[in-house]
């Protein structure tokens, strides 16, 4: 596995232990939340450390996106097991669930004596506007990677279209517009 960018004569990259890969999902897990985490696993994973090209960060994402549970942990499965087989997987997706978990308990019962301070407000609202940026800019990434060509584009501005203006609930989006999509690509593959 090379460094995102890297060329065939750089050097290869090793990949994490199981332990830092642990090390790593908590830390993130731990210091994000929303949908701002696939950002997060993006800077590190294929912008930081180059374990992961973007192209396969990408598809590991597309991946997690469309397998049901969610998307956070099946990304975190993904990359644990591509990096480290099956003790990666559940490295991974151990340690970005149990801190958080954990955690969130503990901010549980402080939350309920804060709820009255507007100074917590105010700093959820900005943690909140930050996930927000993040998941914009993982939006921006993969729409930048979509080929330019009219059905790919075609297929990306409907389904924004479809969920921001004209309110389709997301899950008949997914379901019609999943396999109309696979099948169209699987239709035009034969003909680049």
């Amino acid at each position: 596995m090379k460094h995102a960018g890297a060329s065939s004569d750089d050097q290869r990259v090793c990949p994490p232990s199981v332990v830092e890969l642990f090390a790593i999902f908590a830390r993130i897990g731990l210091t994000s939340f929303g949908g701002g985490l696939s950002g997060w696993f993006m800077r590190e994973f294929v912008h930081r450390r180059g374990w992961l090209s973007e192209e396969d960060f990408l598809n590991g994402l597309a991946l997690s996106q469309a397998l049901p549970g969610v998307n956070v942990s099946n990304m975190a499965i993904w990359i644990g097991y591509r990096m480290r087989g099956t003790a990666g997987a559940l490295a991974s997706v151990v340690g970005v669930i149990a801190p958080s978990a954990v955690l969130i308990v503990v901010l549980g019962a402080l939350m309920s004596a804060l709820t009255k301070d507007e100074t917590a407000h105010w700093a959820l609202d900005g943690a909140a506007a930050a996930a927000i940026g993040l998941s914009l800019t993982m939006g921006i990434t993969a729409a930048r990677r979509v080929p330019r060509k009219l059905l790919p584009i075609g297929l990306m501005v409907t389904t924004f279209a479809l969920i921001a203006f004209l309110h389709v609930p997301l899950v008949w989006v997914v379901l019609v517009g999943s396999p109309l999509s696979i099948g169209l690509a699987y239709l035009t593959a034969g003909r680049d």
